[in-house]
């Protein structure tokens, strides 16, 4: 089934690039059609997003003493972890349910904070788990029985909160991978779009490239899609990569899911332990799972990253810097991760609302016309690509959660240079012979020089895949 899967990717991928449609199989655009700026917004909607943001709020008002984080329940309640029962009383009186705990949010950042403080220790990572009310520090099978032994010894001048799990697989960024963007540096998925007001931009992964880097759709170094103007790993991990031309161009709301399908992001938020979410990557496409812990620490070999959201979502080389969403709400880019889609595994997000306020930007979202015809979150339409099942598929508020309001996938940024002068009434004879030749020339050499780079970048990173 795993090899099915990646031939119908590899082959779905292929198709798309030689029709133009697609960034990486994840970031869809449409060619430039206006200069207006795309509608920006913040907020954050849906069902499943209100009751997230109920939790987030008793524990803003109540205090990180007084509190210990908050989840939503396997039927979509909002729970509040609490150290006493007047807080208690006041999560209950506001709708929610309270957990009663002996630790505050204060002790587990204390803990966070030591366990940071202690020398690094590359192939592991902590996360603090609101709802056994510990910090579970886990390592990877890198990781060796001396330094294992020293941040066992850490954990227990912490305190018995602190709980160590040794986990399979391997620590790693999701770098490589299908029919992604494509540097000098790796392969990547692209993200979010996003914007200053001036310019448009690819918010993705940090370690997918430093500063300078240019990337491009193809793997010949022919379609260049923009360059990296700020990059953030390690610390964070994301990166804005500028478009070549400016903007990103109508369908900028859209990411791609699969079979000619995209989601409409209608905004930003906060992901909420618990809370189901999905993920498309250019590897491994739509996927699904639950967020399991936030401000999660992980020391990957490349340096340690921190802030990052925890999920049990598979993911694999390649899905690096794809989008994580949940009924249209933009709220990760994937960073790294442990494990894959046939076994299962661990992935981390670079939080969206963080990395906005750091670099400046707005994310690009639907006009509010756009998501009133498609509706705000319904149900999947006919035929529409469903998240595929995997051993870490979600088991919250099954069907109840969708990924948004699905539309189809019309356009690619890839082309957009292209497509805006065919669009051209002036161009269009001129435009059919070049695209007409290009068409040729793709199909003759795409296949061979693909399945050449693909091949040649998973033996380079076989040996360190979890």
């Amino acid at each position: 089934m795993r090899h099915v899967r990646r031939r119908t990717v590899r082959r779905a991928t292929r198709l798309a690039a030689v029709g133009g449609l697609l960034l990486g199989g994840v970031m869809v655009t449409q060619a430039a059609m206006a200069s207006e700026t795309p509608a920006t917004g913040t907020a954050a909607g849906g069902a499943a997003q209100s009751v997230a943001s109920t939790g987030a709020d008793l524990v803003k008002r109540l205090g990180t003493a007084r509190t210990a984080g908050a989840w939503v329940d396997s039927e979509g309640r909002p729970v509040v972890a609490v150290t006493d029962e007047n807080s208690a009383a006041a999560v209950r009186a506001a709708g929610a349910e309270a957990k009663v705990v002996g630790h505050s949010m204060n002790e587990l950042k204390s803990a966070a904070a030591a366990l940071r403080s202690a020398p690094r220790v590359a192939g592991t990572a902590w996360v603090m788990d609101y709802k056994s009310n510990q910090v579970v520090v886990r390592g990877d099978r890198t990781v060796s029985a001396s330094d294992w032994g020293r941040m066992t010894d850490v954990a227990s001048g912490i305190g018995s909160f602190v709980r160590m799990e040794r986990t399979e697989g391997t620590f790693t960024t999701r770098l490589n991978g299908a029919q992604p963007i494509l540097s000098t540096g790796g392969r990547c998925s692209a993200g979010f779009n996003v914007t200053n007001g001036s310019n448009d931009f690819i918010l993705t992964a940090g370690h997918c490239g430093p500063t300078g880097s240019d990337w491009f759709a193809d793997n010949q170094g022919a379609q260049q899609v923009g360059r990296t103007v700020n990059s953030t790993f390690p610390g964070s991990d994301f990166s804005l990569v500028q478009y070549a031309g400016g903007k990103a161009g109508a369908g900028a709301d859209i990411v791609a899911i699969g079979d000619g399908n995209g989601v409409r992001i209608t905004g930003v938020g906060d992901a909420a332990v618990g809370q189901r979410v999905f993920r498309s990557g250019s590897t491994t496409g739509l996927r699904d799972g639950e967020v399991t812990g936030l401000d999660a620490t992980v020391n990957y070999p490349e340096g340690t990253v921190s802030g990052l959201i925890e999920t049990n979502v598979c993911a694999e080389s390649g899905d690096s810097g794809g989008p994580m969403f949940s009924e249209g709400v933009a709220l990760g880019v994937t960073s790294g991760g442990s494990g894959d889609c046939t076994t299962g595994g661990t992935t981390f997000f670079q939080p969206v609302t963080k990395a906005l306020a750091q670099l400046g930007v707005q994310l690009i979202v639907a006009a509010p016309s756009d998501a009133a015809q498609n509706g705000a979150s319904p149900a999947p339409s006919e035929g529409a690509p469903q998240p595929s099942s995997s051993p870490t598929q979600a088991a919250v508020a099954p069907g109840s959660v969708t990924p948004g309001s699905t539309t189809p996938v019309t356009g690619g940024t890839a082309a957009v240079s292209l497509a805006a002068r065919l669009t051209d009434p002036r161009n269009i004879g001129p435009g059919l012979l070049v695209i007409a030749g290009s068409l040729v020339a793709l199909v003759a050499t795409r296949y061979i020089r693909a399945e050449q780079d693909r091949k040649a970048y998973q033996r380079h990173y076989s040996a360190n895949w979890g």
